[in-house]
């Protein structure tokens, strides 16, 4: 890396890190240090939101499965931008105003505890355990993203840039809470985007054209060019259902949540989805094209940025997919821009990250600590176990991370299906339908979590290649649904779910 381009990304992670201290210093309670006083306009709640879902997988994951795989990989593209659209549009502004109604909820767990009544706390016990085990699985996934950003930009070895990137996270974090969070989201979200543009416009110029460009990939391979190509009707499934997790995603519906109004939401969808869209666009052109440009493009000076080129069938790939637009942000562009265009890699991760780190931290002191061992804790003390607990499972999820064959995507895959089939379900059916129970909440999260982990584990070939998240989805569904069905909930529990509905 050019000096100009460390000096770049030095000059970004100080501006992060001082959006950190000054959050720390609006910080006084817990309210502000897990939802930010409920305060967030429209702009910095879908852009937060949009930054904290896609993580390094926008910029690192889906660039290099397109380009491994071709247009047969973007599937998972079109399920994510129908499930967002319709979190956005049904989810979040019951969520916003049903959290507020049910004694103003701050955390997932406190707001299943109190719209069911729930008074021996074990749904609340039960969601902050499958937040901690989901989140350190989706934590170790931006560390391994991190890792290899740092091990590319900097030539240091996987275990190096493996604690450089989780300290600089951790840092902020831990400092300014929600708010440090929700702005630093915004600032990444913006650079994101401007990166998800800027280097597949660049990289087709080079190319001489979109026409050239595709025909390029085409004579290269003509089945990148094809989305169903080689896809079967599981795979194609599999890929779609990844929109099915928006549903259950922690980190995404506390920003629905701490919306300064429920009439802010139009304004923020058409903000977040748009940027969304966009964004995938980009990072699909950019692995669809990198195919093209390692391929017919004078490659003979990528040595000296750490990539190692292998030859595939006589096609040369990168050996790493996942490293196609940090190949590009240095190839392409002046020291500087690359500087910026690094940044928004490390943007991208560490927004996921602190979101992730913030959402357990708050299981931690106030679904576990508070709820069981200190019900008379100060905010100032709750503030503080949120604080050491965001750097207990940030410790964790880097000696997850330590194996340097993980792959972002696979992380991601396992921890996204394991909230949406645990938790998607019951905040649907928890906001339209009156007669769920607290029995039939406490089956359905159980029974998603579980299949997840026994599908995904111990389950393989056949209808087992299905993505876990479209059977534990289904049957949370129907357990919660059938055991609700022999109970009635009581009656100020309807009560409240009609004034909630009438705002």
């Amino acid at each position: 890396m050019g000096t100009a381009t460390l000096i770049t990304f030095i000059v970004y992670l100080i501006g992060m890190l001082l959006i950190g201290f000054a959050a720390y210093r609006m910080t006084s309670d817990l309210s502000d240090y897990v939802l930010g006083g409920r305060r967030l306009t429209p702009g910095v709640a879908a852009l937060s939101a949009g930054a904290s879902d896609m993580s390094g997988w926008l910029l690192l994951g889906l660039p290099g499965a397109i380009y491994a795989g071709g247009l047969s990989a973007a599937w998972i593209g079109v399920g994510l931008a129908v499930g967002a659209y319709l979190n956005w549009q049904f989810v979040a502004r019951r969520l916003r105003v049903l959290t507020e109604v049910a004694n103003d909820s701050i955390t997932i767990p406190d707001y299943l505890e109190n719209r069911f009544r729930d008074n021996s706390h074990i749904l609340r016990v039960i969601s902050a355990f499958v937040i901690l085990l989901f989140f350190t699985f989706y934590t170790s996934s931006g560390m391994v993203a991190g890792a290899k950003l740092f091990e590319a930009s900097f030539e240091l070895s996987y275990t190096q840039a493996l604690w450089i990137g989780a300290i600089v996270t951790i840092s902020y974090t831990f400092l300014g809470g929600f708010l440090a969070v929700s702005w630093t989201d915004f600032v990444q979200g913006i650079l994101m985007f401007l990166a998800l543009i800027a280097v597949p416009i660049v990289a087709v110029t080079e190319l001489g054209g979109w026409n050239a460009a595709v025909d390029a990939v085409g004579q290269i391979d003509p089945t990148h060019l094809n989305m169903v190509q080689g896809v079967g009707a599981l795979a194609i499934i599999s890929s779609l259902a990844w929109g099915l997790g928006y549903f259950g995603q922690p980190h995404i519906l506390v920003r629905f949540m701490a919306l300064r109004s429920p009439k802010d939401v139009p304004k923020a969808k058409f903000i977040g989805i748009g940027w969304m869209v966009l964004g995938l666009y980009g990072a699909i052109f950019t692995g669809l094209f990198g195919l093209a440009f390692i391929n017919t493009q004078d490659i003979s000076g990528l040595d000296s940025f750490g990539v190692e080129i292998v030859s595939e069938g006589g096609v040369q790939m990168l050996a790493d997919a996942e490293k196609i637009f940090i190949t590009f942000s240095q190839i392409l562009f002046h020291p500087v821009i690359a500087g910026i265009l690094l940044a928004a890699i490390l943007s991208a991760i560490m927004s996921t990250i602190d979101s992730q780190l913030l959402v357990s931290s708050s299981a931690l002191a106030e679904d576990f600590y508070k709820a069981l061992f200190r019900k008379n804790a100060s905010e100032r003390e709750l503030v503080w176990v949120g604080r050491v607990a965001v750097a207990g499972i940030a410790l964790i999820a880097v000696l997850l991370a330590g194996n340097p064959d993980s792959t972002v995507l696979g992380l991601v895959s396992y921890a996204w299906a394991g909230f949406g089939a645990a938790f998607g379900p019951i905040i649907i059916l928890s906001l339209f339908w009156k007669g769920i129970t607290r029995n039939g909440a406490v089956a359905g999260i159980i029974v998603g979590a579980a299949t997840v982990v026994i599908w995904g584990d111990f389950l393989s070939g056949g209808i087992f290649d299905l993505y876990e998240i479209v059977p534990g989805f289904i049957l949370n569904l129907i357990v919660t649904t059938v055991v609700s069905s022999m109970g009635n909930p009581p009656e100020d529990i309807v009560e409240e779910f009609e004034k909630a509905r009438t705002r």
